[in-house]
Parts: C-alpha cells; sequence; structure tokens
C-alpha cells in the first residue's frame, strides 16, 4: 500500500491500519508462492534451460529478482512483472486520451505513455458515416472533428515506423463531452473484456482506459453495438434524441441536469477515493463506493474526507474477505 498522505485522528489511524493490514494479509496469501521482491531467489530448474527476462538477474548462481512484482513463466523465458509500472499499450486497448496537436491527415494524442499516439484520418469513421477515400476536403475540415484538448476516446492498433497507432472506428469511439477526466496510476486498472459501462442508476458513462485515464460523463445513446452494462433491464434511459451527438453543436443544444452532474462529481471522487487507497480501478467497486456514499448520506466534498477513506478501506477488506470465503 502507498504511503496515504491524509489528516487522520488517533481512531482512524487505527482503523484505517487495520483494515490496510487485513488486505495486505489476503494479498500476499493470494500471491505467496508467486510475489517477490527485490533480492528474493526465483526458485528455477536449469536443466530445462532457462532465459532470464525482466527484473531478473543473476547472482552467487541464483537468480535473483530486481524488481518487485510477480513472477511470470512463458516456457523457458522467467521475468517479473513489476506491480507498478508505466503503461504499456497493447494491441486492442481501449484509452481516453487527449488531442495536443493537428497535423497533416493526423492528430496527435496524449495516453499517458512514454510517447504521444498517433490517430490518422484515414483510421477513424467520418462525421457522415460513408466509407470513402478521404480526400483534400477532409483534411482542410480535420479541426470540425478534433481540435486540440478534446478529449477522445479510441483503440489501440498497434505499433508503425513512427510510433503508436489509434483507430477509431466505430460509434463507441470519438469526442467526449459533459463529463470529467480523471488520471490514476495505469497499474490499478486490469485489462478486461469490457471497458465501457453504463451505470444506469446514476444517469452517467464510464469509459476506464487501460492507459489509466478513466472518462466519467453523462450517458449517451450510440447507434453501434456498443455493448453496456444494464443493472435493470426493465429500466429503459430516456435520452432526448439530439442528445446522441458528440460535437459541440449538440453539446451547446443539450443541458445536463444538476443530478447528473452531481451523479458525475460522485463517481468522479470516488474514483480518486480508490486510486489514493491503492485499489484496483473496476466498475464493481467503483459502484460499491457511490452506493456506500449514497446510503449514508455523505456530501460529495465529503468523500475526499479523512472518515471515508477509512469507510471505503474497511468496506474494502470485509469484500475481500468475503470473496476469499467462497
Amino acid at each position: 500500500m502507498r504511503e496515504l498522505q491524509l489528516s487522520l485522528n488517533q481512531t482512524q489511524k487505527v482503523r484505517l491500519q487495520r483494515a490496510l493490514e487485513k488486505l495486505e494479509s489476503l494479498s500476499s496469501k493470494a500471491n505467496s508462492n508467486a510475489s517477490v521482491t527485490v533480492a528474493d531467489s526465483i526458485p528455477v530448474n536449469y536443466e530445462d534451460g532457462l532465459l532470464k527476462g525482466h527484473g531478473t538477474s543473476e547472482f552467487n548462481g541464483e537468480v535473483v529478482a530486481t524488481v518487485c512484482g510477480i513472477v511470470e513463466r512463458v516456457n523457458k523465458l522467467v521475468y517479473v512483472r513489476a506491480l507498478r509500472a508505466r503503461y504499456k499499450p497493447e494491441v486492442g486497448d481501449i484509452i481516453v486520451g487527449r488531442v495536443i496537436e493537428v497535423a497533416p491527415k493526423r492528430w496527435r494524442v496524449e495516453i499517458n505513455y512514454s510517447h504521444d499516439a498517433v490517430l490518422m484520418l484515414s483510421s477513424m469513421n467520418l462525421p457522415d458515416g460513408i466509407q470513402r477515400r478521404r480526400t483534400a476536403l477532409d483534411e482542410l475540415n480535420m479541426r470540425s472533428i478534433f481540435e486540440e484538448n478534446d478529449v477522445i476516446c479510441a483503440e489501440v492498433r498497434g505499433f508503425q515506423h513512427d510510433g503508436l497507432h489509434l483507430q477509431a472506428r466505430s460509434q463507441k469511439y470519438g469526442k467526449l463531452g459533459r463529463g470529467q477526466l480523471l488520471t490514476v496510476p495505469s497499474y490499478l486498472v486490469k485489462r478486461r473484456k469490457q471497458h465501457f459501462h453504463n451505470l444506469e442508476n446514476y444517469g452517467i458513462d464510464l469509459i476506464i482506459g487501460c492507459n489509466g485515464f478513466i472518462w466519467v460523463g453523462e450517458h449517451v445513446q450510440v447507434t453501434d453495438d456498443m455493448v453496456v452494462d444494464q443493472v435493470n433491464k426493465s429500466e429503459q434511459d430516456d435520452a432526448k434524441p439530439d442528445e446522441n451527438s458528440f460535437g459541440p453543436e449538440g453539446q451547446e443544444k443539450n443541458y445536463t441536469r444538476q443530478e447528473t452532474r452531481e451523479n458525475i462529481c460522485r463517481a468522479a471522487n470516488a474514483i480518486r477515493v480508490l486510486s489514493t487507497l491503492g485499489f484496483n480501478i473496476t466498475v464493481e467497486v467503483i459502484t460499491e463506493t457511490v452506493d456506500l456514499s449514497t446510503s449514508i448520506n455523505v456530501a460529495i466534498h465529503e468523500m475526499l474526507g479523512s472518515e471515508f477513506y477509512v469507510l471505503v478501506a474497511e468496506k474494502e477488506s470485509v469484500r475481500r474477505s468475503m470473496t476469499k470465503k467462497k
């Protein structure tokens, strides 16, 4: 667990320490055979041949770890996967990023990686939705699609000679509006089958980017095969037809209700609390944290107070204990 910079009274310190110790014990039991720290010896079989990978070194005839993490084995390769590391893109990752430059036939996007990503004009859907060759007119109108400081959602296409390339050939990708962009350490976000989530009870959308950028915004209907979490299938969202637009004109016409804005802020504060505590960011944990704040009538600004941090840590320790027993 990271060192928490919180102003806690003596009772809160004891409660938080107890909850974190319980979480540490549960985590150590789960990863007792695989977790290593610096200078720990890694058991290997030299008879089958050995390839030392990242995070390993040989010392006095033994393979030792040079970083803290989990020992991974792929055939003869042995390496240590660091628990805390920078984002490493993989093909197919769902990412959230911010446009930093509009260049000829491409946008440069900041995605919390060591290099900026590239989104080509040919790698995204045009506003009219027609599949056709990009013309010089399309290149002149690039700023009508994305401009500097726009927040967008895309998918990692792969690495090419000029860097990391993205693609947005689907209606679920594109410009994001009417919400908040949050940054968390990328190691707190695990790759899952679904990174788009609709919290129907609160009328908001969550896009948990693999790169550690998380978008919390007003729910937007899409015409693509976007798969969303349906907590209650009997309830249908009563969104207006003109709320389907990501463009600036649609955003100016629409008005986000105060209740929805409060829900966005509540979910954003829940993510901030989880990130500070060092918990993995999943839609289930976020929903539970938001539900906890509403069930005990905690004001939105009070969610960043010391008492709520302690409550979240205690609730998470109970949840993991119940999961362990099952």
